[in-house]
């Protein structure tokens, strides 16, 4: 008897090497993908805004990495003693309006030349619901229209917004080509995020999903080099129980999130990069142990064993940055 829909995404020609450059941008989930990537030395860089849910925001960000965008305190408000930008997460804010601009244009710097030198973009995208300010805004902190985190400003400042698919394919259409002028051998990896936002109500949740799913098809369909990993579909219609799912019964928990980082890694790794991996995870699990008894003859063993496979590894892969996993292993041995 089948307790689960057989359904396996197919695999990618172009699979992700670890030579490759990967950036990665969109809602949390995003940052699962880039989590696991980066933890396993993948070369990556992850949400330079903060996470992201709404294709309008996502475009807007990708806009300002590519013109490199020089920000000034002009464009930061000060709400609740801090200075914040409306498109960046609330870890850029601070009480200096100075630092926290540095900090943001460091960062858009940092994008900027990796996303011209990516060979790989995944975007996650979260949401149809866009949110912008409106009239009863106060005008000292009214510096936008759209914005990307409301940064718990109170609601009755923002109007919500519900983009129609044509706009929202029109975005990053355009978005995608500025891309691909700078960069044109740029592969995208579209998915959809399976947190569902169920405060914007059940119904509304769906409607807003389908609306990404409809959008991004769209684009795969017109677009060369552009794929589609079914993150959404393999914990909605695959998985199908709240088991898989954390105590507030909409984020995928840690169960959850492996299965769909499983099909992700046979999807689109290559078979080389595969199976370095393999060889990388133990080291990775062992650099996490906390030993019982660290002076003991074989915990210094097990450090020096796993100390002597990084270095083999490194021996054929001499790009691999094991940098953590070397100063944990030798820092107890030596």
């Amino acid at each position: 008897m089948e307790l689960m829909l057989n359904f396996i995404p197919p695999k990618n020609e172009a699979g992700l090497h670890y030579q490759d450059k990967v950036m990665l941008i969109g809602s949390c989930f995003t940052e699962h993908i880039g989590n696991f990537l980066g933890e396993h030395k993948f070369q990556v860089m992850q949400n330079p805004n903060g996470i992201l849910f709404d294709t309008l925001s996502v475009c807007r960000a990708i806009s300002g990495y590519l013109d490199n965008q020089e920000l000034s305190t002009e464009n930061l408000f000060q709400y609740n003693e801090l200075w914040h930008h409306w498109q960046y997460h609330s870890k850029f804010s601070g009480i200096n309006k100075d630092l926290v601009i540095q900090k943001i244009n460091e960062k858009q710097h940092d994008a900027n030349a990796f996303l011209l030198q990516a060979d790989w973009l995944i975007l996650t995208l979260g949401s149809s619901f866009a949110y912008r300010l409106n009239a009863s805004t106060p005008k000292e902190v009214a510096c936008a229209d759209f914005v990307a985190n409301c940064h718990k400003a109170p609601s009755q400042w923002f109007e919500k917004y519900l983009i129609p698919i044509e706009e929202q394919v029109a975005e990053l259409e355009k978005v995608l080509q500025q891309l691909r002028k700078v960069n044109p051998n740029l592969k995208i990896i579209f998915t959809i995020s399976p947190v569902r936002h169920i405060r914007d109500g059940v119904v509304e949740n769906n409607r807003s999903k389908a609306r990404l799913i409809e959008t991004v098809h769209h684009l795969k369909t017109k677009m060369d080099r552009v794929y589609y990993f079914a993150a959404y579909e393999i914990l909605i219609d695959v998985l199908r129980d709240y088991r898989f799912y954390d105590i507030d019964l909409v984020h995928p928990n840690y169960m959850g999130t492996n299965f769909v980082l499983d099909h992700f890694i046979r999807s689109f790794l290559d078979p080389v990069a595969t199976e370095l991996l393999e060889k990388i995870k133990p080291i990775i699990q062992a650099s996490k142990h906390k030993a019982f008894n660290p002076d003991s003859i074989a915990h210094k063993m097990f450090l020096a064993q796993n100390l002597e496979k990084i270095k083999a590894l490194l021996q054929s892969n001499p790009d691999l940055n094991f940098e953590k996993e070397i100063s944990y292993f030798s820092g107890f041995y030596l």
